[in-house]
């Protein structure tokens, strides 16, 4: 017998970068901990960027944070607090998500 799937689900996915990896582990796992993001993703890009009227190229390190679309705002704040950069990158996108997917992510975060 054949299921048919569970419709798909809204989360929200929270990117930040930072410059350097200790950072980048950091607020992972502070994150995790936190509840505030069931997975985070942590790799390695470059940037390139107009800074104080200077052009840049720099490796930065990029989160992508999993999260509730609920909880997005809360996460965004905690990592405007605990960001290393002095106007971070915070940018929320939602996604579709399979359906026990979603549900993991919920169970992961205080909503």
């Amino acid at each position: 017998m054949t299921t048919t799937p569970a419709a798909p689900c809204t989360i929200a996915i929270v990117t930040t970068t930072v410059a350097d990896p200790a950072d980048a582990q950091r607020l992972a796992a502070a994150a995790v901990q936190a509840r505030l993001a069931a997975c985070v993703q942590v790799e390695a890009i470059a940037s390139h960027y107009i800074w104080q009227g200077r052009q840049s190229e720099d490796a930065e390190w990029r989160l992508s944070c999993k999260t509730l679309t609920s909880a997005a705002l809360r996460l965004r704040a905690w990592l405007r607090e605990q960001h290393p950069y002095q106007v971070p990158q915070l940018l929320t996108h939602e996604v579709r998500a399979e359906a026990d997917y979603a549900a993991w992510v919920a169970q992961q975060v205080d909503g």
